[in-house]
């Protein structure tokens, strides 16, 4: 794999390096050689945090971890983004996505025993979709004690999402056509 790393607010030190060779590296026996991989590390009102990002065909799989020991964020960056790579694997074998990222051996060991962390859709819920805009969709959402609403935008006539965001802001997704 190719690294890619850079620091924000930090000098990135040969020992954070080595760390990332050594943990990060572990994944190398699932990607073919020219796969890039993006850490960056910085830090953030006194606490360390790490992002490794690994853009694949047609998705991007990224970790983020913030602690008070950069080494310890690399160690748990490196666990998370295994689960997400077993997960990805199932997804590729099950749909026939392309798989060119990743090595034969890491797609040719799964095996067909159905994966636990496969998903599984037990209720659906269907609604009627009101027109608002999206200062009433943060209100709505507020009074269900939800983390998100779907509505539509009374001045779009688009199907909008608010969200909440960490630090109890809102955020809003529109679509792009």
């Amino acid at each position: 794999m190719r690294y890619m790393i850079t620091g924000r607010n930090i000098e990135v030190t040969d020992g954070l390096k080595a760390a990332v060779y050594d943990k990060i590296g572990k994944l190398e026996k699932y990607f073919t050689p020219d796969t890039e991989v993006h850490v960056t590390f910085g830090v953030i009102k006194g606490k360390q945090k790490v992002e490794v990002t690994i853009p694949v065909k047609g998705n991007i799989l990224r970790a983020e971890q913030i602690s008070y020991d950069m080494y310890s964020a690399i160690d748990a960056v490196e666990e998370i983004l295994e689960r997400q790579l077993l997960k990805y694997r199932h997804k590729l074998i099950n749909h026939k996505h392309a798989s060119i990222n990743f090595n034969k051996q890491f797609m040719d060991d799964y095996s067909q025993e159905v994966d636990e962390d496969e998903i599984i859709i037990k209720r659906t819920k269907k609604f009627a979709i009101k027109p608002m805009d999206a200062e009433e969709a943060c209100v709505q959402m507020e009074l269900l004690g939800h983390n998100f609403f779907v509505f539509r935008n009374a001045s779009t006539d688009e199907v909008n999402v608010v969200y909440k965001r960490k630090g109890d802001s809102y955020g809003l997704i529109e679509p792009e056509y």
